[in-house]
């Protein structure tokens, strides 16, 4: 399976390709701005159509969130990571298409510290990449593995048990690292102490900026990497400033900020709660998250290793 094939073929065999709404659009999927519109038409049926390959990304976390009880599901950020019932959030595969066609060499090693779902394992294997994620939760290792067993990939992606603290170690080098880190306590994805989200902020920050730290020492040389990231609120209703952390950390590992992009996401049910919060405590939906792009090395290098391997 290639990604020419989400679309299916024609009545003589060949490749149904996707619908490019202008030069720029064609040459790079989406038009790299810095808004990047997922509500927008082309961009929705693209993400249709790798959702029936069978995605499933919520599998193996049917019961591993909640919400702590002091925050509510308007803190909750982005409809690019749609919630499915009342609280897994998934991973959009259109905007990690964009992220390995855009910033990762052809054929190249992603690196994804947070791996959760399966989505940007299946759609690396899709793009012919080499996938290493790490997740804590062996149920979702497995449900991922099951995932990989349905879809024919490319390539097969790795997923590996265990703390990221401990496993970065044995990541391979990579030619990209790419990833969705947990939102402090904001979705609570296990029991285990080591789990991230059951740390208090100052910890898991500090915890996670080390975790930045391994995952730049995996990358090579003039490479990128790209976080999503969005600001949450803590538990007196005021901002975290998660993204300005992620930053931080990434600017002391060594990985300079290159790109900053905005992902405009779906209202979805932010209509329904706007007039409420906004009446009673003058909260405004969020409706977006950061894309975050860094930089180790020499970007000029990095760009021309990408273009190099697309040629």
């Amino acid at each position: 399976m290639n990604e020419l094939s989400l679309y299916g073929t024609d009545l003589f065999g060949d490749v149904i390709k996707p619908r490019a709404s202008g030069v720029v659009a064609q040459r790079f999927t989406m038009p790299p701005f810095t808004i990047l519109d997922s509500r927008q038409g082309e961009w929705q049926e693209r993400k249709r159509a790798w959702l029936s390959l069978g995605l499933k990304s919520d599998a193996g976390r049917e019961d591993a969130y909640c919400y702590r009880g002091a925050l509510t599901t308007d803190d909750f950020i982005g409809q690019e990571m749609a919630k499915v019932g009342s609280a897994v959030s998934v991973f959009d595969p259109v905007l990690c298409e964009l992220a390995y066609k855009w910033f990762a060499p052809k054929n190249g090693q992603i690196v994804d510290p947070f791996a959760g779902g399966s989505v940007r394992g299946i759609v690396a294997g899709a793009l012919s990449m080499n996938y290493w994620g790490c997740d804590l939760r062996p149920e979702q290792i497995e449900a991922n593995n099951n995932q990989a067993d349905a879809i024919e990939t490319v390539i097969r992606p790795q997923w590996v048990c265990g703390d990221s603290m401990v496993k970065m170690d044995e990541a391979p080098e990579a030619d990209f690292v790419f990833s969705c880190p947990p939102y402090g306590d904001l979705e609570v994805y296990s029991d285990n102490p080591n789990d991230l989200s059951n740390m208090d902020y100052h910890v898991f920050i500090a915890a996670y900026k080390r975790i930045i730290l391994r995952s730049v020492k995996v990358m090579k040389e003039d490479t990128f990497a790209a976080f999503v990231v969005g600001d949450f609120r803590d538990k007196k209703g005021f901002y975290r400033n998660f993204v300005s952390e992620t930053i931080d950390g990434f600017e002391q590992a060594g990985a300079r900020l290159y790109n900053e992009a905005i992902l405009a996401t779906s209202v979805g049910t932010a209509a329904m709660r706007v007039t409420k919060q906004f009446e009673t405590g003058r909260k405004m939906a969020k409706t977006h998250q950061n894309l975050l792009v860094f930089c180790k090395g020499d970007w000029r290098k990095a760009t021309a290793k990408i273009n190099l391997a697309g040629v």
